[in-house]
């Protein structure tokens, strides 16, 4: 190890600080400086000095200095690093188990894989999300930080690895082709929960809004002209029936990120790991995560295809868009307040305008229109992405997972965000529904079945407040008869 004194001059007799020097200034004062200290790491290309403290080795270097692109490391997102340190420490189990790692090895990195899952090492996963190793530098950045804490706690210096090496021990049995989509694919299932949660508080804000104004009557309109009468319970139902919908779908395709291609190595074969290795794995995956993990019943597809990726962030894309839609029903609702049709009042959360006092725009909704675009661009990159396979695996996979992870979160804070700052405060404007209603053309439908459509018509400019009272009996009659749908 190399140590690089960044000043020469030190105060005689002072104490030398911890985490430093004490030098003088030019004016004569006591400076603390920090002392650099280096280590050097060899591989097949050479070698190099690295930062002295970091946790990661040289292969982890190279990637960060090759790939300064988006400026999101892959601890941007925990879940991805908390899903490696469950794969990497089944591994270990697994491997002491068919005899290719010691049994104080095993527990080392299995040691060393729960202080990963707490988040105390994550500013070590450093390298950038759209690296283009096709996985290799971020399988190699965890096998690396795993293996230095592992010498580290045994009190080895960093970068010593007679006793834990990252590719000998920590990646024994595997390959960046399956540890990388299988760590992606339990990251997307474990974020998904949250994703999951948010979506269900927002259904049900809309649920008790739906309750709330299950009887007041408003105007429905089709093609934005005057249509039919509806309730708000109707509209604010047709809102939370999509939600859950939605919802539903997602559980499906998520249930389908427990079916992960680990044990087949490179490209299918699981060549390079011991027989009974893929089977010990799968038990210890689905032992750590408390549910059933299962292998791809064709490993081979498991490695090349990204379909069911591809399918998740349609359906995040396409939940989304029906977010999009209902914020948009309510931009056009709430809009006025004079000038519009301010038929909802949505809650004021701010000013809004630096020159206009007193305008309140509906700003939660325009940012639940502006989340839908940034998603459905990211499901455009995943589709294209998962198309890019070439022959025995996905090269891009990085790019998928940045992009899923990216949606995932945006859906669960908008989805919270949409229920707590405006659902949860929206107001019905009674007058002004009613006022709209009896001023279009819409109850006299009701009258339709019984005097028809041409008397209906008729009489309609002329005795419209008598009209709207009995098409108002008959379209709750409707209702009465016919269901809620009616």
């Amino acid at each position: 190890m190399t140590v690089t004194q960044i000043i020469s001059t030190v105060v005689p007799s002072e104490p030398k600080p911890t985490n430093g020097l004490l030098v003088k200034g030019a004016n004569g004062h006591k400076v603390t400086v920090t002392i650099e200290t280096k280590r050097l790491e060899k591989d097949s290309l050479g070698q190099l000095e690295l930062p002295g403290d970091v946790l990661y080795g040289i292969n982890t270097f190279r990637a960060i200095e090759n790939f300064p692109l988006s400026g999101r490391p892959i601890a941007t997102w925990p879940d991805f690093i908390y899903a490696f340190a469950v794969i990497k420490q089944a591994a270990a189990r697994a491997n002491y188990e068919v005899g290719t790692i010691t049994s104080e090895q095993a527990t080392a990195i299995s040691e060393a894989c729960e202080e990963i899952k707490t988040g105390v090492h994550d500013k070590h996963f450093a390298v950038d999300m759209m690296e283009g190793s096709g996985g290799t530098s971020t399988n190699m950045n965890v096998n690396e930080v795993i293996a230095n804490i592992v010498a580290k706690n045994s009190g080895r210096a960093l970068s010593d690895y007679t006793f834990v090496h990252p590719n000998d021990h920590v990646n024994m049995g595997q390959s960046t082709n399956d540890a990388v989509p299988s760590a992606m694919k339990l990251a997307v299932y474990r974020a998904m929960e949250g994703a999951l949660g948010a979506l269900q508080v927002l259904a049900d804000a809309f649920a008790l809004k739906r309750q709330e104004y299950s009887n007041l009557l408003r105007l429905g309109r089709t093609c934005l002209q005057d249509a039919q009468p509806m309730t708000y319970g109707q509209a604010l139902g047709a809102h939370e029936a999509v939600i859950r919908r939605h919802r539903e779908h997602l559980i499906t395709i998520r249930d389908s990120f427990l079916v992960l291609p680990m044990g087949g190595t490179a490209i299918g074969t699981g060549f390079g790991s011991k027989s009974g290795y893929k089977a010990a794995v799968f038990k210890h995956l689905s032992s750590s995560l408390g549910v059933a993990v299962q292998p791809c019943s064709d490993a081979f597809d498991g490695m090349q295809n990204m379909d069911t990726c591809a399918r998740l962030s349609a359906e995040l894309r396409n939940t989304a868009n029906s977010l999009w839609k209902i914020a948009n029903d309510m931009i056009l609702l709430s809009s006025g307040p004079n000038g519009g049709i301010s038929e909802i009042t949505l809650p004021p959360v701010q000013a809004g305008s630096s020159i206009m006092p007193g305008k309140v725009n509906p700003v939660i909704p325009i940012a639940v229109c502006q989340v839908a675009l940034a998603i459905t661009g990211n499901d455009a990159a995943v589709s294209m992405a998962c198309q890019q396979g070439m022959l025995e695996i996905n090269h891009y996979e990085l790019l998928v997972c940045d992009r899923l992870f990216d949606s995932i979160q945006l859906l669960k804070s908008v989805s919270k965000t949409f229920a707590k700052r405006c659902v949860k405060g929206l107001i019905a404007n009674k007058e002004t529904s009613e006022k709209h209603l009896l001023d279009a053309s819409a109850l006299a439908t009701a009258l339709v079945p019984s005097l028809g459509y041409a008397k209906v018509s008729s009489i309609y400019n002329k005795e419209r407040i008598f009209l709207f009272k009995k098409a108002e009996i008959a379209y709750r009659g409707n209702r009465d008869n016919y269901g809620a749908s009616c």
